[in-house]
């Protein structure tokens, strides 16, 4: 068995558990018992228990991002900033660990919701976003009189309004996921996108700039994911 083998064993049972368990009940020892491997293999990819769980979001992150790229290689209109917030809501959403994570499940991920272990990929997060944002305004994608920065607080604050809410809402109120999506995509193109749409040529210069942005977000959130191995393994070979 490879290493990425192993590594996605243990991630694929370390996920299995949190999400019937609960992260507070998951041990290591039985993330190792289940995955079929000792207890010291699991520490030679990941060095604590908060850093696994974090591999376990970081790892379905790699997903949804590789599948918000594709889809703006595929469709250049996807690069403007409602049309991805809305496959971003989506594929979030349709993620049961990603779902946990922005609707705030403390059920599911109890303290690990600040868990400092959480705090290293904030900067890329960060990072990716301005550049995102700035190259949108580089080609005419924002409205005219935002810049990049402006956006630092208010759209996280909108967009991410849409998961918190999701626990308060009334069993009455019986949208759909698509529905919401529409909601949050109708929200964003009318608080920040041009006065007129942007022609398929602007979309088209822009995506490639774009795309870049999120491939390499994606590689940065497998890096994490992964862990890294260290030394030989104590296990010879488990």
């Amino acid at each position: 068995m490879s290493q990425l083998e192993r590594a996605d064993r243990i991630l694929d049972t370390a996920q299995d558990l949190l999400l019937r368990w609960g992260y507070r009940r998951v041990t290591i020892d039985e993330i190792a018992k289940r995955a079929g491997v000792g207890k010291g293999t699991v520490y030679l990819h990941w060095r604590t228990r908060d850093e696994l769980f974090l591999a376990v979001g970081a790892r379905e992150a790699v997903a949804m991002i590789e599948a918000v790229a594709a889809a703006m290689r595929a469709d250049p209109a996807e690069i403007a900033l409602h049309a991805y917030m809305r496959r971003f809501f989506l594929e979030a959403m349709r993620r049961p660990v990603l779902r946990a994570l922005f609707t705030r499940d403390t059920d599911t991920l109890d303290r690990f919701l600040s868990s400092p272990a959480r705090q290293p990929l904030q900067g890329a997060k960060l990072l990716a976003s301005r550049e995102y944002l700035g190259a949108l305004a580089d080609h005419g994608l924002l409205r005219e009189d935002l810049r990049p920065e402006d956006l630092d607080y208010s759209l996280p604050t909108i967009a991410f309004g849409f998961f918190a809410i999701e626990p308060l809402l009334p069993k009455e109120l019986a949208l759909g996921l698509e529905e919401k999506a529409d909601q949050l995509a109708d929200v964003l193109r009318r608080t920040y996108g041009p006065a007129r749409p942007p022609s398929p040529a602007r979309l088209a210069a822009a995506a490639p700039e774009v795309v870049e942005i999120f491939e390499r977000l994606a590689r940065e959130y497998g890096a994490v994911a992964y862990g890294t191995t260290k030394g030989g393994d104590p296990e010879h070979g488990s």
